[in-house]
């Protein structure tokens, strides 16, 4: 197997990564894709009463060991077992998703860039950059259509931890980003770069 290329897409909550990631799944298929938010820790005790009582706009509320191992096994050439967490119940499931290697990894995630080790993983760092208020707004419709939030929790949780956590460990990252993406999946050009370097991964010889 040629080497594998991993690409990060970074960016606040609500910014647009996942439509990134869509639209390129609908010029290219053969790729995998990996989200961080799959790698949260547990926290069970959280609900609406009691939202921020974890932090998940914090560093630490992703389980980056076991994140390294998997990039590193797909690097190889290895499988993984991706695990998969319940966002209504907050916590990791007993379910894992099977992760066949491929030649091209998509790595996407609000914090994929705060770490090290997980950088220097990443052969290329995009940064998705999008207006506060648009942010909000997808991340509202989401958590109340999704994930059974009511609308006081999203706000106290956006105003307490959301927003003072993409100032501190998000927006900071941009300077890793080795490409820049101004209002996320609506900017066509940007696309078609990324397309052609995902396009250029593909096709090196074996």
């Amino acid at each position: 197997m040629a080497q594998v290329k991993v690409i990060g897409i970074c960016g606040g909550s609500g910014s647009g990564k996942t439509t990134i990631v869509r639209k390129i799944s609908e010029v290219i298929s053969d790729f995998v894709f990996i989200p961080q938010d799959n790698y949260y820790k547990s926290a069970s005790y959280i609900s609406n009463s009691n939202i921020t009582a974890f932090n998940f706009d914090h560093p630490d509320a992703f389980d980056n060991a076991l994140l390294i191992e998997h990039l590193d096994a797909l690097r190889a050439g290895r499988g993984i077992e991706m695990p998969t967490y319940d966002f209504v119940h907050h916590r990791r499931t007993d379910e894992t998703v099977r992760i066949d290697p491929g030649k091209l990894v998509i790595f996407e995630g609000i914090m994929i860039f705060t770490n090290r080790d997980v950088r220097e993983r990443l052969d290329l760092k995009v940064f998705v950059d999008t207006p506060d208020d648009i942010r909000f707004i997808r991340r509202l419709t989401r958590d109340i259509k999704e994930r059974g939030r009511t609308l006081d929790s999203v706000i106290e949780q956006y105003l307490t931890v959301v927003r003072p956590g993409h100032y501190e460990f998000i927006e900071p990252t941009k300077q890793f980003a080795d490409i820049i993406i101004p209002e996320g999946g609506a900017n066509e050009r940007a696309l078609d770069v990324l397309v052609g370097f995902i396009n250029s991964v593909l096709s090196a010889p074996e």
